[in-house]
């Protein structure tokens, strides 16, 4: 009886055959590559939709600050007065890591993000976001 219960003991703590590991890390990188597939194409379009969300943020920071001096910021001083008067902690970083970029122009405040590129113009992701738009489109 004890060497039936020892044989036992042994088979089920033998642990998993090297086929049956190998199905596992198959599975889980089946699994893995669905969900990349899925995500990293949403990556991009979450960016700009943060970008627009930081814009009008930070056009909301503009009116209060507005609302406190009576006056916008100059392009000169941009952000940096929004810090100053502490209505904003930092300056502002768009998704890409790259600074928004404010200016003063024809009586109202212009927010930028030169997208993921950082310089002027593009398509795509590389596109302009700025308050200008009417509504700051989103990409669908």
């Amino acid at each position: 009886m004890s060497s039936r219960l020892q044989n036992r003991r042994r088979r089920l703590s033998r642990g998993m055959t090297l086929i049956e590991i190998m199905v596992v890390i198959t599975i889980l990188g089946l699994i893995a590559a669905a969900v990349a597939i899925a995500v990293v194409p949403r990556l991009e379009e979450a960016r700009h939709d943060r970008a627009v969300l930081d814009i009008k943020s930070i056009e909301g920071a503009l009116k209060l600050y507005y609302a406190k001096k009576g006056v916008y910021p100059d392009t000169a001083t941009g952000f940096k007065a929004l810090v100053d008067t502490q209505i904003l902690e930092t300056m502002p970083k768009d998704p890409w890591n790259h600074d928004y970029v404010y200016m003063y122009e024809a009586g109202k405040p212009v927010i930028i993000s030169y997208g993921r590129d950082g310089v002027p113009g593009g398509e795509g992701p590389d596109a302009d976001i700025s308050n200008r738009d009417a509504s700051a489109p989103t990409r669908r």
